[in-house]
């Protein structure tokens, strides 16, 4: 066994921009840091044999890496047709409006401040481009807006943000609510048991070859961290500074002001529930 198949979800090693599918090609973005991991992952997505194109996520206001993105579509043949977005969080939306002008393309999204065009985006809707085929999957909990697009040609599902190439996400609270994300989590883990779901093209990181790994990894260090911060308060760690000195000692530091947006949701579940 390699290093990285011992790793959740098996992540593919070698180079992140490409193709990644038989439908799916990633164009890295150059936002690298300790949030983005490598960077946002730009999908171009499209059946083969298509003229037409879906990108999901154009990513920052940065217009090289825009103008590089239909590049690599003209590239291979094709034209972008539409835009969709997984979240309204800058990293991954940021540059849709730049983009939309670049390519013509209206902006579908489930956050209608982030539409250009009178179609958005919900759980249950189909997309359908060229005879590519995207089913949108509600998502919140990272951000109440989040959406998955189930891709099921190449039996793969993108993320976004809900579930990282590396690592793990954050839930962004007050718009991030832990229940939610448990809720889309387990959602996801459906689409592995029962639509043959197999690979995640996340927003951040590499692709992910066992994709139900990912997910039950996700739901039991969910659960364990939840079991860690209700056991900080039962000890009588108060705020959530204190809390994520405490239970997230061993994380880089840099990442502390995200820990502590994940705590102070979990704290937020926890009184929900009774637990604290």
């Amino acid at each position: 066994m390699t290093e990285a198949a011992a790793l959740p979800g098996q992540p593919r090693g070698g180079v992140l921009s490409g193709p990644a599918t038989a439908r799916a090609v990633n164009v890295l973005a150059p936002n690298a840091s300790a949030m983005t991991l490598d960077g946002t992952n730009t999908w171009i997505v499209s059946e083969p044999d298509s003229e037409l194109a879906v990108v999901i996520d154009p990513g920052p206001l940065d217009d090289v890496h825009l103008e590089h993105v239909v590049a690599v579509a003209e590239a291979a043949g094709k034209r972008v047709a539409l835009t969709l977005l997984t979240h309204g969080h800058s990293d991954h939306a940021e540059g849709a409006g730049r983009f939309a002008e670049l390519t013509r393309t209206g902006v579908r999204a489930l956050d209608p401040d982030l539409r250009l065009g009178d179609e958005g985006l919900a759980g249950g809707d189909v997309v359908t481009v060229g005879g590519l085929e995207l089913r949108v999957v509600a998502a919140p909990g990272h951000t109440a807006d989040s959406l998955c697009f189930h891709l099921p040609a190449d039996r793969a599902v993108l993320t976004g943000d809900t579930v990282l190439g590396r690592g793990t996400t954050v839930v962004a609270h007050p718009d991030g609510r832990l229940g939610d994300y448990l809720d889309s989590l387990r959602r996801l883990r459906s689409l592995t048991v029962d639509d043959g779901v197999d690979t995640v093209l996340p927003g951040h990181g590499p692709v992910l070859e066992d994709a139900q790994g990912a997910v039950e990894f996700y739901l039991a260090h969910r659960a364990n961290r939840l079991a860690q911060v209700e056991t900080a308060v039962e000890s009588g760690y108060v705020s959530a500074s204190e809390i994520v000195a405490h239970v997230y000692a061993a994380v880089d530091r840099s990442l502390w002001p995200a820990a502590e947006l994940s705590v102070l949701a979990q704290l937020d579940y926890l009184k929900e529930h009774g637990l604290i």
